[in-house]
């Protein structure tokens, strides 16, 4: 089975204005992730730069499949 997690965020940015989610998913590679290492992962999937601060709540790990997996079995070659 693959992992998820389910969470909330609130992103800052040092050059002004703020990115929040609330129920967000994100594909992770094993059973457990610590929120520092989500936030790296989250911002680095988001491709964001200049992120000020990253707060991560009610984070919680779900089994689910990747929806990574789904989209790519859909795609074309």
């Amino acid at each position: 089975m693959q992992h998820r997690v389910l969470f909330d965020f609130e992103i800052a940015f040092s050059n002004g204005g703020d990115l929040r989610g609330r129920g967000f998913r994100l594909d992770i590679p094993g059973a457990s992730i610590d929120e520092s290492a989500l936030a790296r992962q989250l911002v680095q999937d988001m491709r964001l730069l200049m992120v000020s601060t990253v707060r991560i709540a009610n984070a919680r790990v779900i089994e689910e499949t990747h929806k990574r997996d789904v989209a790519a079995a859909g795609a074309a070659p």
